[in-house]
């Protein structure tokens, strides 16, 4: 191209020919690198969100079977079944915060359903227990680890209230 440039000084014609062949390489290779990185984060951005729907639906299934659980005063086997395999679900998606969290809570859970009735003491314990699980859960999916003392004091006082 060099050559072909100046090769052309007599003719300003093929100059500017040689200019436009230039100018349009360089945009169609700044173009082609621009969707490429749009691509790339488009697909980022696909992936975070089914990763959000996923954790949402099974973290949303864990306290939809602790309210069933809760409310009716006891648990079954085939419940406990299915919490033992939450368990494992949660353990594909959460975070590491999560997952410490949940065990602490297991090991209240597992109390307050020793004898398969759940009391009233029971029900707050393992609601107090959720609180703070869900402190952990809020920051898993909201990927904000700001000020997370004041939130857990705040949804600990909530649950409190009850």
């Amino acid at each position: 191209m060099h050559t072909a440039y100046f090769a052309s000084k007599e003719n300003p014609y093929a100059q500017e020919i040689v200019l436009i062949v230039l100018g349009t390489i360089a945009t169609i290779l700044i173009t082609a690198a621009l969707l490429n990185k749009q691509s790339e984060l488009e697909l980022e951005k696909e992936h975070h969100i089914k990763i959000f729907e996923l954790k949402s639906s099974i973290y949303l299934d864990l306290i939809d079977f602790l309210e069933k659980i809760v409310t009716r005063g006891k648990i079954t086997e085939d419940e406990l079944v299915y919490l033992e395999y939450l368990s494992h679900k949660i353990s594909i998606v959460a975070s590491k915060e999560v997952l410490q969290e949940y065990s602490n809570f297991i090991d209240i859970l597992k109390k307050a359903v020793f004898d398969k009735v759940i009391s009233e003491q029971d029900s707050d314990a393992i609601s107090l227990a959720l609180a703070k699980l869900s402190v952990k859960i809020r920051t898993d999916l909201l990927q904000n680890n700001k000020n997370n003392g004041n939130i857990e004091k705040l949804i600990v006082k909530n649950v409190n209230k009850f």
